[in-house]
Parts: C-alpha cells; sequence; structure tokens
C-alpha cells in the first residue's frame, strides 16, 4: 500500500438526494455505512479509535498499539497515513486535547467513557491538525463514529464537545458557514 497522502474525498453530512440514496444502498440495518462502502480515511479513523481506546483502559506504548492495530484484519484498507497521523498525534497531545475538552464537560473526564473520549480527542485533533477536512466532516465523521462504537446516547454528548470547540478551533471556516446558512 503507498503512503501517498489520502485524496479520496471526504463525505459531506448534507447528501443529495441522489447521493443519499446510493449511500442508502450501503446502510446496514443499524444505520451505519457497511464496511465495504466505507472510506479509507474512515476506516482509518477506526482503527485509531481501537487503537486509543486501548491507549486510555491499559496506557500500553504507542508503538505496541499500533503494531497490534496494523494486524488486526482490513487494516490494509484503512488510509495508513490518517491513521498514523490520528493515532500518534492524540497520544502525543492527550494532555492538550484534554485540556480543551474539559472546560465543556458537565462531569469529571474520568467519568467520560473511554469510547466517546478517544473519539472527542480525534475530532479535536482532526479540527486542528487536518485543516483540508471541512469542520462539519470532521463533525459529521465523529458522531458517526460515536453511534456506531459508543454508548446509546454517546454520539450527543460528542456532538456538543465538539459544537462547542469548532467556533474556536475553525473560527474562520465556522463563521464563513453561518453566513452562508444565514444567506440560504
Amino acid at each position: 500500500m503507498s503512503d501517498a497522502p489520502h485524496t479520496e474525498p471526504e463525505s459531506t453530512p448534507t447528501d443529495t438526494p441522489a447521493s443519499s440514496a446510493k449511500s442508502d444502498r450501503h446502510r446496514a440495518s443499524n444505520g451505519t455505512l457497511k464496511s465495504s462502502a466505507k472510506s479509507a480515511r474512515s476506516r482509518a479513523r477506526e482503527f485509531a479509535l481501537q487503537g486509543l481506546y486501548q491507549f486510555i483502559v491499559s496506557r500500553n506504548e504507542a508503538a505496541e498499539i499500533d503494531a497490534f492495530t496494523r494486524e488486526l484484519s482490513g487494516f490494509h484498507k484503512a488510509d495508513s497515513v490518517h491513521y498514523d497521523a490520528v493515532l500518534h498525534g492524540c497520544i502525543d497531545q492527550c494532555a492538550d486535547l484534554d485540556a480543551l475538552i474539559t472546560p465543556l464537560l458537565d462531569r469529571p473526564l474520568t467519568e467520560i467513557s473511554p469510547i466517546e473520549h478517544a473519539v472527542i480527542w480525534m475530532g479535536v485533533y482532526e479540527f486542528l491538525h487536518c485543516i483540508e477536512v471541512p469542520w462539519r466532516v470532521v463533525l459529521n465523521e465523529y458522531i458517526e463514529l460515536a453511534k456506531a462504537f459508543g454508548g446509546t446516547d454517546g454520539h450527543k454528548y460528542v456532538n456538543a464537545v465538539l459544537n462547542g470547540l469548532a467556533p474556536k478551533l475553525r473560527a474562520d471556516e465556522v463563521q464563513a458557514q453561518t453566513a452562508r446558512d444565514g444567506q440560504a
């Protein structure tokens, strides 16, 4: 697999009726995208989530987590460059990410499920370091990840925290989107 940067277009949270119908054919009964319909970058996010879960729960070393995750079934279909950036970036910057997240929480960080904690880290990391990915795409990707792997209403918590940080971390982009939405 090539280590060239990922060029596959990201999905957007607002699909056209034609694209929605097409994507509905790829949806599983629980509403999530079937594995065959996921982009390489979405797969990378899933594998990074698994690695970050291990990190939060067991505090294993990043290299050990990385080696284990790369051996999982289907990893070869993931965008390994994006996976590396998100997994290692979140581990390396976990204290800084927590410092951004904590003021928006309604409970101590230790009471947040490890899945939602990891998903929020990932979303904040992408807001900060993956500027080529529109903020609404980042938000949508991580809400969907929380729906697929988190608790029953965990995605609502992820949505609230990431929506709370987006205006701070992507101020120009959020303001431009708000202005466009106001004109529509």
